[in-house]
């Protein structure tokens, strides 16, 4: 049923010209056969690929940096002045939240208390001023599938 949704939104989306084919190229992508600069995760939300950056070593639930690197899909930084977000982790039976703030050329940066699991999940939503929220989901500290390192990109 969903691609079946997601053909009639892209039919819909191309009569009334808000899907052009280099926008529907890179929607819901995810980067994991990439290697991310700043050794985080790498994800698509919009006009944006965002990189995810958490603590790999907390086995407590204890006060954590949560950084996110933004740039363009051709990897130019995107400047965060005047952006925020949030970034929304679950981690067992835990949930915490941390509000990014702009810190640096095209990062954001908050702090929340979670711990480093493998089954952590991470939805980020940032917004830059005049523009709508973009949002994308990660599963930073999740082993990759074998598949996945036998490839170089």
């Amino acid at each position: 049923m969903k691609p079946v949704r997601a053909l009639i939104f892209v039919a819909v989306a191309s009569l009334f010209g808000f899907a052009s084919p280099s926008l529907l190229a890179h929607g819901g992508e995810n980067h994991d056969t990439q290697k991310a600069t700043n050794g985080g995760q790498l994800r698509t939300a919009g006009l944006y690929n965002i990189e995810l950056v958490v603590a790999k070593d907390n086995r407590e639930a204890t006060d954590s940096p949560i950084v996110i690197h933004v740039t363009d899909h051709a990897g130019a930084k995107v400047p965060t002045v005047g952006a925020t977000g949030t970034a929304t982790i679950l981690a067992g039976k835990q949930k915490a939240t941390a509000m990014l703030v702009a810190d640096g050329d095209n990062r954001l940066k908050g702090t929340a208390k979670y711990p480093s699991a493998p089954d952590m999940k991470v939805v980020v939503s940032i917004s830059f001023p005049g523009k709508a929220a973009e949002q994308a989901r990660f599963t930073p500290l999740a082993a990759t599938k074998d598949e996945h390192t036998e490839h170089q990109h």
